[in-house]
């Protein structure tokens, strides 16, 4: 039987992991439970926002930024409750991993600069054109196979690791039809997401999202979690996770937050806004949840419209004919049945704060820009698209047991492993998810390939 250096489950960030490992010298297995990961990994599925402090596309544009500062405003939005290691861990390594994505496979990443996400104290997020995380995994995934870097199986999937003596010796997994088999390896790295999708787990960790509509990968079971508990390992901060309130009833597409930043607010069926949108879109899915109809709309006007047109997200739904447009407040009112009057206060509200001429009663410190007619309304709900806990790890990406000792061989990234969000939702910042995701891959795959080394 062939055994491996490493068996990477998960090829969302773990792809990423792949490559560089076996960049190092490392003979590597990628598998995937997902027949077609491009286009169904949680990774794909997002709005492909990778936060980097202190890149070269910063310095470029003259902004300073440090692992420090990106650091202190995790700290800042998590209320001081997130992962100290991880989020040291991850800040520190942010610019290297996607520099090397840049200069060793070609990633063509752009600063984002339009629009400012809640909670970033300067402009670090960085994204390819298109601004989709299947437009990052797939040029990608073309130079790991066109290089024949590793192994690659599909529709398999990660089930359980053997481990001897306290050392993985080999991966478990299950095939399409079924099947199950152990492949040798002394290395595993579970890059396998979260636990979204299993009812169950959500139901025992995470109740406040379970019944939720869930817009993530259809493959996010907790195999990672239910594996390292298993074995013994430590886990944490089971109840946090990323929600969103910008999802397209109609079309089911992310709409995205970048309308709310550009200017843009969310009114109920009763025509009313009723809360601060501009604290983030993971906390809000729950505030929007507790609506009449668990509905809203997000109020936008056509600069708005098109500055959102650089996402393909909001192209898709745009071309879904999610959006109701009309010449004048009344009229969208009277299109959206909303009532007219509570409308037109709600967009004199946001003039009012936009002109410094009066206070949002709900702390909106700003709306960027005065809506002009035409008008559009995007009618939305709320999702949960991942959860952000898991097993513990330390700054290798090494899973730990509950007693702070590694399980030798077992490593995990993104939502496998413990996340930099704190609790609940209103921790999460834009690439939270990313981040962990492929910035812990990278550091298990230089760890493994340093092990070889010393051996």
């Amino acid at each position: 039987m062939e055994k491996y250096d490493l068996v990477v489950a998960g090829a969302g960030g773990g792809l990423v992991g792949a490559i560089k490992a076996a960049q190092l010298g490392v003979k590597v297995l990628l598998i995937d439970a997902s027949p077609d990961f491009i286009n169904t990994c949680n990774t794909s599925m997002t709005s492909g926002m990778f936060p980097a402090s202190g890149s070269r596309w910063q310095k470029e544009k003259g902004i300073v930024d440090s692992p420090e500062i990106f650091a202190n405003d995790i700290m800042k939005k998590t209320k001081n409750s997130g992962h100290v290691v991880a989020t040291q861990a991850l800040t520190n390594v942010s610019v290297e991993v996607f520099e090397w994505m840049a200069d060793s496979l070609g990633v063509p990443w752009e600063l984002v600069t339009d629009f400012h996400y809640p909670g970033h104290s300067v402009d670090r997020c960085l994204s390819v054109p298109g601004r989709m995380g299947q437009l990052v995994l797939g040029p990608i995934w073309k130079v790991a196979s066109d290089q024949k870097l590793f192994d690659f199986r599909a529709s398999t999937r990660l089930v359980d690791v053997v481990i001897k003596d306290g050392q993985v010796v080999a991966a478990v997994v299950e095939n399409a039809d079924g099947s199950q088999e152990e492949i040798a390896t002394d290395n595993v790295l579970m890059a396998t997401n979260g636990y979204g999708a299993n009812q169950k787990l959500l139901a025992e960790h995470n109740e406040e999202v379970s019944y939720i509509y869930y817009h993530g990968s259809r493959y996010s079971k907790g195999e990672a979690l239910q594996i390292g508990m298993k074995h013994g390992a430590g886990y944490g901060y089971l109840d946090s996770y990323q929600g969103h309130a910008a999802i397209s009833s109609h079309a089911k597409t992310l709409v995205g937050w970048t309308t709310i930043m550009q200017g843009g607010f969310i009114v109920n069926s009763s025509g009313e806004r009723f809360g601060d949108e501009s604290a983030g879109y993971s906390e809000y899915a729950a505030i929007l949840n507790d609506q009449k109809g668990n509905t809203g709309w997000i109020i936008i006007d056509n600069a708005i419209h098109e500055g959102s047109m650089l996402f393909k997200e909001y192209e898709y739904t745009a071309a879904s004919g999610a959006i109701v447009w009309a010449d004048s407040i009344e009229e969208l009112a009277t299109a959206i049945a909303v009532p007219a009057d509570k409308l037109m206060a709600e967009l004199e509200n946001a003039h009012a704060v936009h002109d410094g001429k009066g206070e949002d009663r709900f702390g909106r410190k700003s709306f960027e820009k005065r809506l002009q007619a035409p008008f559009g309304a995007i009618k939305v709900r709320p999702a949960l698209f991942h959860t952000q806990g898991g097993v513990q790890v330390n700054a290798n990406a090494q899973v730990l047991r509950e007693d702070g000792s590694v399980i030798k061989g077992l490593y995990a990234a993104g939502g496998a492993a413990v996340g930099i969000s704190g609790h609940g939702s209103d921790g999460y910042l834009a690439g939270n998810g990313l981040l962990p995701a492929f910035g812990f891959s990278y550091l298990a795959a230089k760890a493994v390939a340093s092990q070889l080394v010393s051996r």
